[in-house]
């Protein structure tokens, strides 16, 4: 499965410039390839991350957490989330959890990875508590 260089190049751009919130990508079938399906803008919150995936399909994102310390330090942390929902596809599923490892490997910089297959999965009590 290829990756697409915007793949890169919008995850660089979230990792060193703070563009993004989050990323969601997409496994386009007819290109073998994995694209970019939809960015969000700094200013979203974590309920629009979670609205942007769809509920019965696979995807790879990227989430940036900010997040604040017992010690009162501001910090973040960039989690890789293989979204796999129970509704989706076999060969979906199965296509996504094959090409996941070298996906991951593209993106220099992942702090935290999730695997969800239901909205609780990957709650923001869940991501807070990975967080730290």
């Amino acid at each position: 499965m290829a990756v697409n260089d915007d793949c890169k190049l919008k995850f660089l751009e979230l990792k060193a410039k703070r563009t993004y919130r989050f990323i969601v990508f997409k496994i386009d079938e007819k290109s073998k390839q994995v694209i970019v399906e939809k960015v969000g803008e700094p200013t979203l919150s974590y309920e629009d991350f979670t609205a942007s995936l769809p509920a019965d399909e696979c995807r790879y994102a990227i989430y940036d957490f900010d997040f604040v310390t017992e010690e009162n330090c501001q910090k973040s942390k960039i989690f890789f989330i293989a979204w796999s929902p129970d509704t989706s596809r076999v060969r979906s599923k199965m296509l996504y959890a094959s090409s996941k490892d070298r996906f991951k490997r593209e993106l220099d910089g992942i702090q935290v990875e999730l695997q969800a297959t239901d909205p609780t999965e990957m709650g923001l009590d869940v991501i807070r508590s990975r967080a730290n």
